[in-house]
């Protein structure tokens, strides 16, 4: 006698009521130095980077991380998620910043970048995101105020962290982060920036430009270079048909 298969009652997971979270404070920035050192971290990916095989990321800046609904959020200076997309419309409350339970996840790097003593990147953030597990914590310290290291960075083991060595990358994501002394923005500074698995430096939507202003000028130059080249060579040409003719020689024979 056949059995009957046994079914089970479809359980609905209820989604959380966001409405009435708050999730913008007015709260200004810090300083000028961290304003462009988060868009530094941000804008380049969206401007000249793709994961590897393609796919959709998230990479922002001063936004709401909500990892449980029942507690205030973390507003991470820099926050990358790969995998997730960014909603189409960003008005929806539950669009507005980074709900774990909408993405499915909690990002992958969260960056903070420390601008005084009182922030606690390296006691109480770093315990917290050790704790809602996120894959990868990185101080940047420019100013060295917390220690005489501008770098430290974790990476998740298990359910702790452990320091990571330099060079740093983050396997999984196949993105490193180093400093960078240079000039942003008019700024000449010693930056954090992200880096590719050949060493380089992901470039900014206007460094990107240049990059292929001077790519486009090399080709230009040598083009011209060739065609300077071909011109003389027929002049060359001109000027022994020329004298073959006065000495009574076909050149064309």
């Amino acid at each position: 006698m056949a059995t009957e298969p046994t079914t089970f009652p479809e359980i609905e997971i209820p989604i959380p009521n966001v409405e009435n979270l708050v999730t913008e404070d007015d709260a200004p920035m810090d300083n000028l130095y961290s304003e462009k050192a988060m868009r530094l971290l941000t804008e380049p990916l969206y401007a000249s980077w793709q994961p590897e095989g393609g796919g959709p990321f998230m990479a922002m800046s001063n936004v709401g991380l909500f990892y449980v609904i029942s507690k205030p959020p973390f507003v991470p200076d820099v926050l990358f998620s790969l995998g997730v997309d960014c909603p189409k419309d960003l008005w929806p409350k539950k669009n507005r910043s980074y709900f774990a339970w909408e993405y499915g996840k909690v990002p992958d790097v969260i960056i903070e970048i420390v601008s005084n003593k009182e922030g606690g990147e390296d006691t109480v953030k770093l315990a917290a995101f050790e704790n809602i597990h996120v894959p990868y914590y990185v101080i940047f310290d420019p100013q060295q105020l917390l220690s005489n290291e501008q770098i430290r960075a974790y990476q998740l083991d298990g359910s702790k962290y452990r320091r990571m060595d330099e060079p740093l990358w983050f396997s999984g994501i196949e993105l490193g982060l180093q400093l960078w002394q240079g000039s942003y923005e008019g700024h000449e500074d010693e930056w954090l920036r992200w880096r590719d698995a050949r060493g380089q430096i992901i470039a900014t939507g206007a460094e990107g430009k240049g990059i292929e202003q001077q790519r486009a000028d090399a080709e230009q130059e040598r083009a011209d270079q060739e065609k300077q080249r071909a011109d003389e060579e027929a002049e060359r040409a001109n000027r022994l048909a020329a004298k073959m003719r006065e000495l009574g020689i076909d050149p064309d024979a």
